[in-house]
């Protein structure tokens, strides 16, 4: 299992419009940057990744630290996950 940190500018543009008042990660930036992070550990860029599962379990604010924890599986897979402290909050499975 290899672990990293995994930082959100709280100013990114896609914050401001989502959503005004209580800005929240979006899910999709969210997943790019999990992807992102895992290439750069494995040496790879510009990976086509399959999207086998993912769970977007808690809301992320910006500016959050997450723990990101990911390894292959047996089946050749990429299983993910990502906490604030104890709260876990996405998961997935991904095939590069």
């Amino acid at each position: 299992m290899t672990h990293a940190i995994l930082r959100l500018s709280a100013d990114h543009p896609s914050v401001a419009g989502h959503f005004p008042g209580r800005p929240i990660v979006a899910g999709a930036l969210l997943l790019d940057e999990i992807l992102a992070l895992i290439e750069r550990d494995r040496g790879q860029t510009q990976t086509r990744w399959t999207v086998k599962s993912v769970k977007f379990l808690h809301p992320v604010a910006p500016g959050a630290e997450l723990a990101l924890e990911f390894a292959p599986t047996s089946g050749g897979d990429m299983r993910f996950r990502c906490s604030i402290g104890a709260l876990e909050v996405v998961s997935g499975l991904v095939r590069a």
